[in-house]
């Protein structure tokens, strides 16, 4: 029977198989190359730890300037993602949406195009399962192994490595992605099956829409009431309103250094792509029949502020928004 390795080094040692189109394809799992696709505010972090953890790093981004740090730090850039896909067996993008994953995949200049019998593809892209379940089975056709692993933790996880990872894939495939995940993220967590992790992260961010609009409008009344920010904030955050949106990521400017909310609303995680995720959130509440009045209320917010020009802001913005649209 032919062996077909996946060769991420020159000397690895086999950490598990599968079976694939009668082919025993052993995953080799090391310090080696990495290819990266989609050098954005969390993909850009995360190429540069890889780099920082010894690996090789080949990557394609349509943005020049978001590959010259990477160049700068040791890394390859390549002309497309089917050239990434020749320089290396393991792959991982981190795309905005269903429809740039579908065109790094499946386009003409796709992974799939030259992708090497072996290859593990690992899509940190938060988008629709389905999607993702097309994609796996696509690869499998040209025996590689596809999983959804969106992430947790915003733009300062990701430059500090303390990312949650949340992977959808079968177990034996889980295990050669977390070797390379490791590097990039504190958590990485097996959910089940190709989409599960796309599943769980668009429940995750549906609630953090929805706690970020709560501490908006909580720490808005407050402040109108006459408290200082800083004291209320503070409140909360020993008290039984405590959440990652209060503690972590507070939206109010002056409360907290160092996030977005500081700075303008700057970077972070953009309102259009809270947006697209709560779209996603709402799509499959309908395909499952299930009610989630507060994800629905949180689109429509979220809606509302990318027609008021706050979609390249932080989703945090939700506060500015409310404070300077009182009645």
């Amino acid at each position: 029977m032919a062996f077909l390795l996946r060769r991420v080094c020159s000397k690895a040692v086999p950490a598990a198989y599968s079976q694939i189109s009668g082919n025993k394809v052993f995953k080799l799992v090391c310090t080696g190359t990495v290819g990266f696709i989609g050098l954005g505010n969390m993909g850009g972090p995360m190429a540069m730890n890889l780099l920082k953890s010894g690996h090789k790093v080949v990557a394609f981004d349509v943005i020049e300037a978001s590959t010259k740090p990477i160049v700068e730090a040791g890394g390859q850039i390549v002309s497309s993602p089917s050239e990434v896909a020749k320089h290396s067996t393991q792959i991982i993008t981190m795309l905005p949406n269903s429809s740039h994953v579908q065109e790094v995949y499946l386009g003409s200049e796709g992974i799939l195009q030259s992708v090497q019998a072996g290859s593990i593809l690992i899509d940190s892209s938060t988008i629709d399962p389905a999607v993702s379940q097309n994609v796996a089975k696509q690869s499998e056709l040209k025996s590689a192994t596809y999983l959804d692993a969106p992430v947790s933790g915003g733009v300062g996880a990701a430059q500090a490595a303390t990312l949650t990872f949340m992977v959808g894939g079968e177990k034996e495939d889980f295990e050669t992605a977390s070797h390379i995940l490791n590097h990039v993220g504190k958590n990485v967590v097996h959910c089940g099956g190709v989409g599960t992790g796309q599943a769980a992260k668009i429940c995750n961010n549906m609630l953090l829409a929805i706690s970020m609009i709560g501490v908006s409008e909580s720490m808005n009344l407050g402040i109108k009431l006459g408290l200082n920010p800083k004291i209320l904030a503070g409140i909360i955050n020993t008290s039984s309103g405590r959440c990652w949106s209060s503690d972590t990521y507070n939206p109010v400017p002056g409360v907290l250094p160092n996030v977005p909310s500081s700075n303008n609303y700057q970077g972070g995680f953009g309102t259009a792509l809270m947006t697209k995720d709560l779209g996603l959130s709402q799509q499959a509440a309908s395909a499952t029949n299930s009610l989630t009045p507060m994800g629905a209320s949180a689109l429509q917010m979220y809606r509302m502020l990318c027609e008021k020009g706050f979609g390249e802001k932080d989703f945090s913005s939700v506060f500015k928004f409310l404070s300077e649209n009182d009645k």
